[in-house]
């Protein structure tokens, strides 16, 4: 069985923060993956970073959560200099929810 690192998850996180930043930013037109609801793509995406981001790195717990609920309004920013999205307050508060509910995985991940 490979056990993994917390380099390994670094880079995990980084390929899934970039692939998230990606996704966020195509037109619409442009088929992409989806739960089918737009919240709850947000949930995913901000959750799978914050299991990431814990696994990653576990001392920073903390600074992970307050650094993507800062990379999720950066998201937003740019979203709303584009012609084709738009900025909401609510998708923030769904990276928030999921921040939150990653961070609880996280914790549950490595203690067991």
């Amino acid at each position: 069985m490979i056990r993994l690192t917390s380099l390994h998850y670094r880079v995990l996180f980084t390929i899934c923060a970039v692939a998230v930043l990606v996704l966020s930013l195509l037109p619409p037109d442009v088929p992409e993956p989806t739960t089918g609801w737009d919240k709850t793509n947000h949930l995913l995406a901000f959750g799978t970073l914050s299991v990431l981001g814990v696994r990653a790195w576990p001392a920073r717990v903390w600074h992970v959560a307050l650094a993507l609920t800062a990379y999720g309004a950066a998201i937003e920013a740019l979203q709303s200099l584009t012609s084709y999205r738009t900025a909401s307050w609510v998708d923030l508060l769904a990276d928030i929810l999921g921040i939150a509910i990653g961070l609880a995985l996280g914790f549950r991940t490595i203690r067991a």
